[in-house]
């Protein structure tokens, strides 16, 4: 379903819609923002040199440690009386990145929403089960309202309560779920081990899934094991949340709100903007912000763009899955080692469950890569012929992808905390 006639509009309207956007966002983010008016300063630019979207290019970046040192709201265009919402980024470490919210960006939130949720297929027949956690994320609530938009019944379970997840699934008839891919494919595990077959014992047809990458390894074994169809959908907070973009039953990327984000793609080392698809660092210009208004903000995640027409019949621009961020590569011995290459060796072995995690470290001056990785069943590892044919099978198939031995241990189903959040899939020991 297409829910808004913004999305098949032709090109050419989706530029003069950006360019007005676009010289509008840059003159309000100068005129409110301290912070702004010294980058242009710094870069002897003046808002009145933007003129069109090729101009956007001498805007300098915003990054996460700009949101960082101006913690809590140095980055704000309103005062405090028109902020009606709060939210901030998941990060563990250093102050949070703070975003607000007026009536104004929440009206245009809660459409981005209800376009994304629409492409997967959710209307107002449906009842979506939440197992983002509320708080401060902006996963959960954004997605709340943009299903209520479209007139989808809502069930705000939160994160956790896994078996408990599994039944309010069953007993409501709920049709479509809202969560991380990982935590998705956990679900799937404890019904199955709660002696449900989540095919057809459960009644979930849509997998409305976000907040961390995933592979097509990873969407395969969530359709296998749900009987749905899983799509992706991106956003971060300093972008105002989920509502950038998400994916159509076509499945060749995901489009973009076009008319509420200008994307561009960059040379992570160098800056320099990159022709439309090559791969390189997603950055994103938000052009409807009131509250914190974000000029060329600096994602870290690694796709490329496409404004091909889709089958669907939208004629958005789609950016590709996010195949990892500069900033999550290990170099193991010289080496480079993305996670999403291990994810997608592991869950298309057969016997291999969902719930892993790596752990680098260093014995005496060398790199030393283990990796914890649930079995499907049990009865694998009473059988050492079995465990060690297993074995070999991964590590072989890890060597081919990426070159380094790293030591498997597998362990029983269900055993490793499952997370609730993004999940934790690295934890390098080099670093302490």
């Amino acid at each position: 379903m297409i829910w808004s006639t913004k999305e098949t509009l032709d090109r050419e309207e989706i530029r003069l819609i950006q360019t007005k956007k676009l010289k509008q966002t840059v003159q309000y983010a100068y005129q409110n923002v301290p912070f702004y008016q010294e980058k242009f300063k710094e870069a002897g630019i003046v808002p009145e040199d933007i003129q069109t979207l090729e101009d956007l290019s001498k805007i300098p970046f915003t990054t996460k440690d700009d949101f960082r040192n101006h913690y809590p709201f140095g980055l704000f265009a309103v005062p405090k009386e028109k902020i009606i919402r709060y939210h901030a980024s998941s990060g563990t470490t250093g102050n949070p990145t703070v975003v607000g919210y007026t009536k104004h960006d929440m009206k245009v939130w809660k459409e981005c929403i209800a376009r994304i949720v629409s492409m997967a297929g959710v209307t107002y027949h449906d009842t979506a089960q939440i197992a983002f956690g509320y708080g401060l994320f902006t996963g959960a609530l954004g997605l709340h309202q943009g299903l209520e938009k479209v007139g989808a019944a809502v069930v705000p379970m939160s994160s956790g309560n896994s078996k408990k997840q599994i039944k309010i699934m069953k007993d409501w008839g709920v049709t479509a779920l809202i969560a991380t891919p990982s935590y998705a494919l956990h679900l799937s595990e404890v019904a199955q081990s709660l002696g449900l077959d989540p095919v057809t014992d459960l009644k979930v047809k849509y997998g409305v899934l976000g907040s961390e990458p995933s592979t097509e390894a990873m969407r395969t074994k969530l359709n296998e094991n749900w009987g749905m169809h899983a799509y992706e959908n991106y956003g971060m907070s300093e972008l105002g949340g989920p509502g950038v973009s998400g994916e159509c039953p076509a499945l060749h990327g995901m489009h973009i709100n076009e008319d509420y984000f200008i994307c561009e793609i960059i040379d992570p080392t160098t800056g320099e903007v990159l022709p439309e698809g090559e791969t390189g660092e997603l950055v994103v210009t938000p052009l409807f912000r009131q509250a914190t208004p974000v000029l060329r903000y600096r994602t870290k995640d690694i796709t490329s763009l496409d404004s091909s027409p889709c089958d669907c019949g939208r004629t958005t621009m789609r950016m590709s899955k996010i195949t990892g961020r500069t900033d999550d590569m290990l170099i193991i011995s010289g080496v480079n080692v993305f996670p999403s290459q291990i994810e997608e060796v592991l869950l298309s072995t057969e016997g291999i469950g969902s719930n892993y995690l790596i752990t680098v470290s260093k014995k005496g001056y060398l790199d030393k890569m283990d990796i914890d990785v649930e079995v499907t069943d049990s009865s694998l590892l009473d059988s050492a012929s079995s465990l060690d044919n297993l074995l070999k099978i991964v590590q072989e198939r890890l060597h081919t992808v990426l070159g380094i031995h790293p030591t498997i241990h597998l362990v029983e189903p269900l055993s490793m905390e499952a997370s609730k959040g993004k999940a934790v899939r690295v934890i390098d020991k080099r670093k302490e």
